[in-house]
């Protein structure tokens, strides 16, 4: 199943793609502020969706399919690559930091560069979204059997603030409009293995990053067993799962970090395309 939110901030209505790629209104079945748990992807399931309205996508806003989720959680250097490009040792544990729920917006709406920024910094990484609750998790199948879909996610950062600032990454990671999410939430079954993924993002029409999940070095289903020991996770949590190299930290000097009229576009495959313009603050 793939569900999305169409319609202006915080105004959006819920529709999930049919067979035929119409998308047919579910919002009467989906209360806005209940995460997707398995009893509501259930009830969604059972739908007769050609019996449902079709919703008119024309001109309209894509909102962000997890529009406010309850944490954020990001995992640093998971990728080897991406490591190896900043400099930076292959973690023998996963790396965590967090992101602020008010970062997230749709997958086309404009990244904005921060005042006094001159490292603004773009990431594509696979957003796992949590399904139900998981605690001190005893395995990675455990882990796995916790999501409940996958998205695209931005996990757009600057550079200074993160590592020239002083104290953690989080002052380079919170920035406003910093977590682009969609276009589509996309169920696990119908994702299948989350570790074969292409991974793509272009600046200007520049291919910078491109990859697979294959390449992760810390698995879905380890980094939700392994964070659980840590904090509870909750229905409607996403966590992105780290990057892979290509990002402008990892070019020489000078290193092309984004500039308001830049346009960013990012790929997952199964999971959709985002398309942001870079704007400033």
């Amino acid at each position: 199943m793939k569900l999305l939110r169409i319609g202006p901030a915080g105004h959006e209505d819920v529709g999930v793609l049919d067979r035929d790629g119409l998308v047919r209104d579910v919002s009467p079945y989906v209360d806005p502020h209940t995460p997707l748990t398995p009893d509501v992807l259930a009830r969604l399931a059972d739908l007769d969706l050609g019996q449902l309205p079709v919703l008119d996508t024309a001109g309209r806003r894509l909102g962000a399919p997890i529009p406010r989720p309850g944490a954020i959680v990001c995992v640093g250097l998971n990728y080897r690559d991406h490591a190896e490009e900043t400099g930076q040792a292959v973690p023998t544990e996963p790396i965590l930091f967090l992101k602020l729920p008010r970062t997230v917006v749709g997958p086309h709406d404009d990244v904005l560069v921060p005042r006094r920024s001159t490292q603004t910094d773009y990431e594509v990484e696979l957003g796992a979204v949590i399904g139900t609750r998981a605690h001190y998790l005893p395995d990675a199948d455990a882990g796995l059997a916790c999501v409940a879909g996958y998205v695209v996610s931005h996990d757009v950062s600057e550079r200074e603030f993160q590592l020239e600032r002083g104290g953690q990454w989080d002052k380079g990671k919170n920035g406003e409009t910093f977590n682009p999410i969609g276009p589509w939430f996309v169920t696990a079954d119908e994702v299948g293995d989350p570790h074969d993924l292409d991974v793509r993002l272009w600046v200007n029409g520049d291919l910078r990053q491109r990859s697979s999940t294959r390449n992760l070095i810390f698995g879905v289903g380890e980094l939700v067993r392994y964070i659980s020991q840590f904090m509870v996770l909750e229905p409607g949590d996403v966590i992105n799962t780290g990057t892979p190299g290509g990002v402008a930290l990892g070019y020489p000097e000078p290193k092309p970090y984004l500039r308001p009229g830049d346009v960013v576009e990012l790929e997952i495959s199964g999971l959709g395309r985002q398309r942001q313009t870079v704007g400033a603050a």
